[in-house]
């Protein structure tokens, strides 16, 4: 249903978009100013006490229209139309030092990632009462002392001893909670959610999911809550607005999206992560093996203790677990980047030096590796087809027009247009530059990929397409991967074998079908259990089972 066709509740809105236009504003040298529309005519209402889910691919202005509710747009955006109106102001239109006077005190924000948005050298409490002292709302001993009721409200432990530690001596889970306590410390009327459990693993997710959904009910607090994850969404939200490419695609209330999207690509979101796949390879081949290996960092101490796992050859092993499970640090281990402490690595039936500069250039050819963020892998001053041969010219000599042709056929084999190989990583979105990330791996002609949760940012229609380009390279050119996730969704759907780590140690092993089957250990049957469902109430059976232990019959 169109926004401005939606019947909302005559209580006067608290939040209210009107017709928001925002452009992307660029300088042409013969043509002067030229204007990009990224979001186009956005409208949408949120009542006190509700709260609205925001969903849609990477890209589609989600986070634009966010920030445009406490009056802020990015660098190069221009808010050209419409109207933010917050209890009735229009806050577009107030000066800067009005507009201040709002931001962080009647509306405040919470980002995706909140190790970005603390500042290392203060102490978490220090930072969680900043705004409500300088707005002037609370004095700095009531507002520590209301800092400290959020902290034991948001489920962490001894708050007068968290509030006094500094961002790095706690998980990412917990900074994440300390920053919606930050949000709701001021008393605001609204908040913005941006992505807030994206980088979490899924008992960690769900515990901030539900910290979030007790907030929001206790203090009354309204919520624009921004997404890409359906499932999450539905368990927080009261209405849905699905946006594609800066225009509503769909806007209604929870249960009707959920259970009768009416426009196909609400459909497409809601039908992901469902990958047909066929094999016929010898399983008895293993291309790796991991013999009791153990690794440590000097300031942290050991993570990983007696890690034994093997992988047979064109398959795939996912490794499980949560935040600081050791999951990452097996990846840096078996790529070489983290000599172990003791153990053996086999690769392709020989035995692989510790160290990655003892590996010889065969060794680091065979084995490559696809990072998280495409952002921090790929290097912004070189053009596309700089990054793609940059392998081919190292391990293979290629150079000239040998080399253009090889990165026109690695374009063509992961989806993208031969067009880009001049554009630089900053012109492509998300999903793209991942490809490119998958494209460089692929020119090393590798026949093994650690990829170290690939999917995790991208929206599920992206992170569906990369999946399924994965699984189609396994079966055209029998490509192996160790697949590095905390999504069980994922687990499910690409995974051969399954390691599922817990503080270093593996506490499961083997193939899908009886790692994802019962007698569960207490461990493994939280992380799957955890996992986010399309279904309205699931986070609501979830806690209860959890508070009763009715469902405890389950892990046997």
């Amino acid at each position: 249903m169109p926004p401005d066709q939606l019947k909302v509740s005559p209580n006067k809105p608290l939040l209210e978009v009107r017709n928001l236009h925002i452009d992307a504003v660029s300088l042409s040298f013969n043509e002067g100013p030229q204007c990009t529309p990224v979001v186009e005519g956005v409208s949408f209402a949120i009542q006190r006490g509700r709260v609205l889910g925001l969903i849609g691919e990477s890209g589609a202005g989600k986070s634009t229209v966010g920030l445009a509710t406490l009056g802020y747009t990015r660098p190069g955006l221009r808010v050209s139309r419409g109207q933010v109106l917050i209890d009735g102001t229009s806050i577009l239109e107030l000066p800067p030092r009005e507009l201040r006077r709002i931001r962080g005190a009647r509306a405040t924000y919470v980002a995706q990632s909140a190790a970005a948005a603390f500042n290392p050298s203060r102490r978490i409490g220090e930072q969680v009462i900043e705004a409500a002292v300088y707005h002037g709302i609370s004095e700095k001993r009531a507002a520590l002392k209301r800092a400290k009721e959020l902290f034991e409200l948001l489920g962490l432990e001894d708050p007068e001893s968290f509030a006094g530690r500094y961002p790095h001596q706690v998980s990412g889970g917990q900074l994440q909670r300390a920053m919606i306590a930050m949000a709701l410390c001021p008393g605001p009327d609204i908040i913005v959610f941006d992505e807030p459990t994206t980088a979490l693993d899924s008992i960690t997710q769900i515990d901030v999911l539900a910290a979030i959904r007790s907030a929001i009910s206790q203090s009354g607090v309204s919520a624009l809550y921004i997404t890409h994850d359906l499932a999450l969404v539905a368990q927080v939200a009261d209405d849905i607005l699905v946006l594609r490419k800066g225009r509503v695609v769909e806007y209604g209330r929870t249960a009707q999206i959920i259970s009768e999207p009416s426009r196909e690509y609400t459909q497409r979101l809601m039908a992901v992560k469902k990958i047909a796949r066929k094999k016929s390879v010898d399983l008895t081949e293993p291309i790796l093996k991991v013999e009791k290996v153990n690794a440590a960092y000097k300031r942290s101490g050991p993570v990983l203790f007696d890690v034994t796992i093997d992988l047979p050859r064109a398959r795939t092993l996912a490794i499980v677990g949560q935040s600081g499970s050791g999951k990452s640090t097996l990846g840096r281990v078996i790529t070489g980047l983290l000599p172990p402490t003791a153990g053996t690595i086999y690769f392709n039936d020989r035995r692989l030096a510790g160290q990655l500069t003892d590996r010889s250039n065969e060794d680091l050819r065979q084995l490559q590796m696809i990072h998280q963020n495409p952002d921090l892998s790929l290097n912004p001053n070189q053009t596309i087809g700089e990054i793609i041969g940059r392998p081919l010219e190292f391990y293979f000599g290629l150079g000239g027009q040998g080399q253009v042709e090889r990165i026109k056929k690695l374009l063509e084999q992961v989806e993208l247009p031969y067009e880009l190989l001049n554009r630089y990583p900053t012109a492509l979105s998300g999903g793209q530059k991942q490809r490119v990330s998958i494209a460089r791996a692929l020119a090393a002609n590798p026949s093994l990929i650690i990829c170290d949760e690939p999917t995790s940012a991208l929206d599920p229609l992206i992170a569906d397409g990369i999946l399924r380009l994965l699984s189609r390279l396994q079966v055209e050119v029998g490509m192996s991967y160790v697949f590095i996730t905390h999504d069980i969704a994922i687990v499910r759907a690409i995974s051969d074998f399954i390691g599922v780590l817990h503080r270093g140690r593996v506490v499961r092993f083997g193939p899908k079908s009886e790692v994802l089957s019962p007698p569960f250990d207490d461990y493994t049957y939280s992380l799957l259990s955890s996992s986010p469902k399309l279904e309205l109430g699931w986070l609501d059976r979830l806690l209860e089972g959890r508070a009763t232990g009715a469902l405890a019959a389950a892990r046997r």
